[in-house]
C-alpha cells in the first residue's frame, strides 16, 4: 500500500500475541502501512508469522500475511527487547481464559506487561502501550500499570502512554470488520496517549471515541452480553414459537424491522425498573404460556426477576442512607402520565411504608381529583390512604423530606440541586442531574 516505514517511527507496531486478535491486527495494520512486529512465546507461531503463513484459519487471512510479509512490512519475533526497541507503539493481545470459577486468568497480561516494563526500562523516547484483550473494568490501572511502572522504574502518562483498546472482530468476517467497524474506541486518561492510538485508525471510516479506561474495557462485556442476549431471546421467542405452530423465522423478520424500539437505542439506558400496563403483564403471560408448553425460558422469566431487582436495589439504598422521613418526586412508571399501574415506584413505597417510614409524595400529574377508573382504584387498593401522603408542590416535599428521591424524568425535578439542604440525601433513578455520580454521602445514582 504505501513505502515501508522506518523501525522505531511513528509508523512502527509491535502485537504482542499472536491468535486469532492478534494475528488479524497484525495483518491489517501491515496492509494499512505500517512496520509490524509480532510477538509472541510460541517458536512455531512466530516462525509461521515469519515465513509469511498466518497462525489462524480465516477468510483472506492466509493472503493477507503473505501480502504483508513479502512487502516487508510483517515480521515475528520472540525476543520482546528487540520488539520494544524497533516500535512506537505496542498492542497486548494475549489471551484472557476462563478459570472454572468463571473467573478471567489475567496472568498472560501481568507476564507480558512485566516483559515490556523491562525493556521499556533500556529505551529512551516515548513508547504507547495498549491493552487490546478483553479485560475487567480496572484491569488496566489496577494491574497493567502497576506491573509496568514497577518493573520499568517510569511513570504512566508521563515517560509512556497507556490504553485501552478493545476489539470487536468476529469470527469469519474479522478483516471486514478491522477495516469497517461501527466505531472505534480509546480509553485513555492521556490525551497523547489517545492521539497516539488514534492514528493507527487514520483513514478508518468510523466514529472515533476517546473515553475514559473503565468506560472502555467494560464497553466489550456490555456488547458481548448483549449478543449473547439477542441470541437466547430469539431462541425462546422461537421455542415458543414451535411449540404453537408459529413461523419463528416470520416473526423475528417482522420484528427486526421496528428500528424505533426494538433494533435502536430505546430502553438502553440504565436506570429504575419498567412498570405500566403492558411490560409486566405481557411478560408474565408469555411465560405462563411456556410453562404450559413445557418450555423453559430462562431469560424472559429472568426479566422480571431482573425488574424486581432493581425496586430492591433502591429501597436498599433508601434504607441504608438511615432518615425515615423520605420524598418521593414522581409516583407514576414515566414523566407526562397518570399511569400507576404496575409503577415500579408504588411498590417502592408500598415497601418503605411498611417499613415504617414517614413518606411525603409529590406528582403533577397524579391527583386525587384527576385519577379515574381502574388508574385510581388500583393505587387505592396497593396504598390505602394514600391521597393523605401527596403534598401540593416539589417544595413542600423538599421541605419535609431527610432522603428525595427523584423517581421520573418531570422537567420540574431536574432543576432542585439548588433548593437542597445541606445534608439532604437525593436518590437519583434518571440522572436527572446530568453528569453527575454518586458520591457515597448526599448523592447516590441508580447505576452511576
Amino acid at each position: 500500500m504505501t513505502s515501508n516505514p522506518q523501525p522505531g517511527t511513528e509508523r512502527s507496531v509491535s502485537v504482542f500475541g499472536l491468535g486469532y486478535v492478534g494475528c488479524v491486527t497484525a495483518a491489517c495494520l501491515a496492509d494499512r502501512g505500517f512496520a509490524v512486529v509480532g510477538v509472541d512465546v510460541s517458536q512455531s507461531k512466530v516462525d509461521l508469522l515469519a515465513s509469511g503463513r498466518a497462525t489462524i484459519v480465516e477468510e483472506g487471512i492466509a493472503e493477507l500475511v503473505q501480502a504483508a510479509h513479502q512487502s516487508g512490512r510483517l515480521r515475528a519475533t520472540v525476543s520482546v527487547a528487540e520488539a520494544i526497541a524497533s516500535t512506537s507503539i505496542s498492542l497486548i493481545c494475549v489471551g484472557t481464559p476462563s478459570q472454572p470459577n468463571g473467573n478471567l486468568d489475567l496472568s498472560y497480561v501481568e507476564r507480558v506487561c512485566v516483559q515490556i516494563g523491562e525493556a521499556l526500562r533500556h529505551k529512551q523516547g516515548r513508547h504507547t502501550v495498549v491493552i487490546r484483550s478483553t479485560v475487567f473494568p480496572g484491569t488496566t490501572q489496577s494491574l497493567a500499570r502497576p506491573a509496568l511502572e514497577r518493573a520499568s522504574g517510569k511513570v504512566a502518562g508521563r515517560d509512556f502512554g497507556l490504553a485501552m483498546n478493545p476489539e470487536f472482530l468476529r469470527e469469519g468476517s474479522s478483516i471486514r470488520d478491522f477495516n469497517a467497524p461501527p466505531f472505534t474506541v480509546i480509553g485513555t486518561e492521556d490525551p497523547d496517549t489517545g492521539r497516539a492510538v488514534a492514528a493507527l485508525y487514520e483513514g478508518i471510516e468510523a466514529p472515533l471515541h476517546v473515553v475514559a479506561t473503565g468506560v472502555a474495557e467494560m464497553l466489550k462485556y456490555a456488547c458481548n452480553a448483549y449478543h449473547g442476549l439477542k441470541v437466547g431471546f430469539a431462541n425462546e421467542i422461537g421455542n415458543i414459537c414451535k411449540a404453537l405452530g408459529v413461523d419463528s423465522h416470520e416473526v423475528m423478520r417482522l420484528f427486526v424491522q421496528d428500528t424505533k424500539l426494538n433494533v435502536s437505542k430505546a430502553y438502553l439506558m440504565p436506570g429504575f425498573a419498567f412498570g405500566g400496563s403492558c411490560l409486566p403483564k405481557d411478560l408474565r403471560a408469555i411465560t405462563y404460556r411456556a410453562r404450559q408448553l413445557d418450555i423453559a425460558t430462562p431469560i424472559l422469566s429472568g426479566t422480571l426477576e431482573s425488574n424486581d431487582e432493581q425496586v430492591t436495589r433502591v429501597y436498599n439504598m433508601v434504607m441504608a442512607a438511615g432518615n425515615r422521613r423520605v420524598g418521593v418526586l414522581g409516583l407514576a412508571f414515566k414523566e407526562g402520565t397518570d399511569d400507576l399501574r404496575e409503577s415500579p415506584m408504588v411498590t417502592l413505597v408500598e415497601r418503605l411504608i411498611g417499613k415504617g417510614m414517614d413518606v411525603a409524595i409529590y406528582d403533577r400529574e397524579v391527583s386525587q381529583a384527576r385519577l379515574i377508573g381502574s388508574n385510581r382504584e388500583f393505587i387505592e387498593r396497593e396504598i390505602p390512604h394514600v391521597w393523605t401522603l401527596f403534598r401540593p408542590s416539589v417544595d413542600d416535599v423538599l421541605l419535609r423530606a431527610e432522603t428525595v428521591i427523584i423517581g421520573n424524568g418531570s422537567a420540574e425535578f431536574r432543576g432542585i440541586e439548588p433548593r437542597l439542604r445541606e445534608g439532604q440525601v437525593v436518590i437519583d433513578l434518571v440522572r436527572a442531574f446530568a453528569g453527575r455520580r454518586s458520591d457515597g454521602r448526599t448523592y447516590e445514582g441508580i447505576c452511576w
